[in-house]
């Protein structure tokens, strides 16, 4: 459809709907397709968001009063009807004449001509501005959001319409606004209004006027305020001081636009909407931008080891917490270490079982160097509360410095929920941090140090397609996961509870860390895709896509598609498994029961989350998670290196059997052969442990057998006078006897949690 004859004055809302064909968008805004504008603007089960589409936002100003044009959208509309928004917002269309999309480059350059020359169309259309009063060049283009909201204002909670938008932000100045025509279109324009920064203040306060969504975001985020957009006009618009072309500032809707017919929750919970103080929705680096592929209750409770794992886990043998220990409350401002506990339990819930298990004279080590390196996560994972990179790359590189120095540093407005909260309550981390041995604290900061100088690193590079190698892929997991393994080795080794040459295990602390943090990149591809910070290696991914983009794997109803996306996963998933020989080996060097399982228990989740991802289509449409219940099992298993080789021994031959089917399927993987070896190792090298367990199951039946049958002989011969068959049942009773209270006191010797100095894993 030409600019020649597309005639919106000879068009209703429907035909609109109909016949405007709008561009249809990846997360990384390039166009990969066409749709109606009824189609993307629909919201429902197979769609919750609609359809992702290219959308412009344009502000007029007038320089003489400083006054901004707003416009209140026509009853008649079918989205979004009678808001208040900015001067005219609207779509590039495809077929247009003057072309309407721009490409990567034209983004890049800041020039944008396609979304300016829709502009125009639309603001003759809306507003009946002619275009010789709209010059192309003196659009100012600013930078992109990405947004998306139901109109459940307008249509209910169950609105089967709203807005899925990459929106170009377009400013354009003129010198009074008795220069420019404005004759409203009725069908589109209720009403129209230029406002003052405090009118507008003032409107926006008034709870009975509506504004739309994306306005909303916009004023808050950028347009308003001492440091806004507006407040000095010509700097905007004469220089390039408030322009990004890199980043598409993505954000969740206030929780009023949240559901419509499709269920739709938060998308964008780690650079969520600032809209809305204390909404639930906004938690840092949680899930929830994505569907999770859970199983159904049915399905979860018909495993049924699984369901008693849970029980056991839960109610009759639970991770005790050695927090009010002698030591620890003899030691630690009782309040502070209070703040600490709970804040942990917070932003890590699962993890905080764990770190309490351990010994009190490393747990509360422990504990605080896990919430100085989240704090230090929250400052790097914040995209939206510093002005520049750069800015951002000096408070990472300050923090062991500052946080770690000053018993007074805090920092305020970054982060989101209860990592915003740490970081504001900070001094009370000091706090405790202050009252650890020299030894820990040493640890603690260099540490700290060396994961900022990292984080720094990668803050200034463009990872919206992912590490660029395996090189610096592993350098990443290095940086955030394998330092921590490293400084967890130094701090067992000082606590005394491990021998003192851990602290030298360096390479093997690195491959544990780096083992769980790709299972997690793995796991998180989409996530991490949709977050514009992914990190699959291009040098694996790009053998694979045939677009040359990261994002061609999300699409799951091409069958080229799924095929080569399955494939690039195993590769990955193999890759991962290259790690475990060296995992098993530093777990065969600890000697306390509670490091062993502090150590264990994410270990053997990896593993199973690697079964979980290997082959599974699911990790290219949400995040896959291991069951609950599966979850109380491994951790059950966790007691000693026997359970646990007997859990990598399950998932590797799982994986393996996995990959053996795929390939009698049909399936052609070019790492199969990789695949099966690595397993065969893993298999090779914990097969010896599990058959200790086989044997040792077998002998418990046989004494159980045996003993239920000395009960047996014992009632019936004492009753008929039967001696001898009395003296063997109390023999068979005696030997189970002896061999139960055998493996119940091993069991309470590795189960026990109230021991400080710790316990032997032997």
């Amino acid at each position: 459809m030409s600019r020649n004859n597309w005639n919106g004055n000879s068009m209703s809302q429907q035909d609109f709907m109909e016949k405007d064909t709008v561009l249809v968008l990846d997360y990384d805004d390039k166009v990969i397709g066409s749709e109606s504008k009824r189609a993307s603007h629909e919201f429902n089960l197979e769609q919750p968001r609609g359809v992702l589409h290219r959308a412009f936002s344009v502000f007029i100003f007038d320089e003489s009063t400083n006054e901004l044009l707003l416009q209140q959208r026509a009853k008649e509309k079918i989205t979004f009807p009678s808001v208040w928004t900015n001067t005219c917002c609207s779509h590039p269309l495809h077929g247009m004449s003057p072309k309407e999309v721009d490409t990567p480059e034209d983004v890049a350059a800041g020039n944008v001509p396609g979304a300016k020359y829709a502009a125009i169309r639309k603001l003759e259309h809306e507003l009946g501005i002619p275009p010789s009063q709209l010059p192309l060049e003196k659009f100012k283009f600013l930078t992109r959001l990405h947004y998306w909201a139901a109109d459940t204002v307008t249509h209910g909670p169950k609105s089967p319409w709203g807005e899925h938008e990459i929106d170009y932000v377009l400013f354009f100045v003129v010198k009074s606004k008795n220069k420019i025509t404005i004759v409203p279109n009725r069908e589109e324009v209720e009403d129209v209004k230029w406002v003052t920064q405090q009118q507008l203040l003032d409107m926006m306060n008034d709870s009975s006027l509506l504004f739309s969504p994306w306005f909303r975001i916009i004023a808050k985020k950028w347009l308003l305020g001492a440091n806004g957009w507006w407040i000095d006009l010509e700097e905007t618009i004469k220089t390039d001081k408030y322009c990004d072309y890199v980043t598409i500032h993505r954000f969740d809707p206030p929780k009023e636009h949240l559901g419509g017919l499709g269920n739709a929750a938060c998308q964008f919970t780690s650079t969520g909407s600032t809209m809305t103080t204390g909404d639930v929705c906004k938690k840092q680096g949680a899930y929830g931008k994505i569907k999770t592929h859970k199983e159904s209750k049915l399905s979860q409770l018909s495993h049924l080891d699984e369901v008693w794992s849970a029980i056991t886990l839960l109610y009759i043998k639970p991770l005790k917490s050695n927090l009010q220990s002698d030591h620890v409350v003899n030691t630690f401002d009782a309040s502070d270490l209070e703040f600490c506990d709970d804040i942990l339990c917070k932003v890590s819930r699962s993890f905080a079982a764990v770190i309490r298990q351990l010994p009190a004279t490393l747990l509360v080590d422990v504990l605080i160097f896990y919430l100085v390196l989240r704090a230090l996560d929250t400052v790097e994972d914040d995209m939206t509360a510093f002005e520049s990179n750069e800015i951002k790359i000096q408070y990472l590189l300050k923090f062991h410095e500052t946080a770690l120095v000053d018993p007074t540093w805090s920092m305020d407005g970054v982060g989101e929920a209860d990592e915003k909260r740490l970081l504001q309550e900070f001094p009370k981390c000091h706090s405790v941090y202050a009252a650890l041995k020299s030894e820990s604290k040493d640890v603690i900061a260099n540490i700290t140090k060396r994961m900022a100088e990292g984080m720094a690193e990668f803050v200034g590079k463009d990872l919206g397609q992912g590490t660029v190698d395996v090189k610096e892929y592993n350098r990443y997991c290095h940086f955030v996961a394998g330092l921590v393994g490293e400084g967890l080795s130094r701090l067992f080794a000082a606590s005394g509870l491990e021998d003192a040459s851990l602290a030298k295990e360096l390479y093997l602390s690195d491959q544990m860390g780096l083992f769980l943090q790709k299972t997690n990149i793995i796991r998180d591809y989409l996530e991490d895709y949709v977050d514009g910070r992914a990190f699959w290696p291009q040098s694996v991914w790009k053998k694979y896509s045939k677009t040359g983009d990261l994002g061609y794997f999300a699409n799951q109803s091409d069958e080229d598609a799924k095929y080569h996306a399955l494939c690039c996963l195993n590769e990955l998933v193999t890759d991962a498994l290259h790690l475990v020989p060296d995992c098993l080996k530093y777990l065969s060097k600890l000697q306390c029961c509670e490091v062993f399982r502090f150590c264990a228990i994410p270990q053997v989740m990896a593993i199973a989350t690697l079964d979980k991802c290997y082959h599974n289509k699911d990790v290219f449409t949400g995040v896959v998670k291991i069951r609950k219940g599966m979850s109380c099992k491994l951790i059950n298993n966790t007691h000693d290196v026997c359970g646990v080789h007997a859990v990598f021994y399950e998932f590797a031959k799982s994986i393996a059997n996995k990959a053996r089917h795929a390939k009698a399927s049909g399936f052609v993987d070019p790492t199969f052969e990789s695949t099966i070896q690595i397993c065969k190792k893993i298999c090779d090298l914990t097969q010896g442990e599990v058959q200790k367990m086989k044997k040792m199951r077998t002998v418990e039946l046989s004494l159980a057998l045996v003993a239920g049958w000395g009960w047996y002989f014992d009632k019936s011969f004492i009753t008929s006078g039967a001696a001898v068959g009395f003296l063997c049942s109390k023999v068979f009773k005696g030997l189970f006897i002896s061999y139960s209270s055998l493996r119940l006191s091993n069991s309470f010797l590795l189960d026990k949690n109230n021991c400080d100095d710790g316990k032997k894993n032997d």
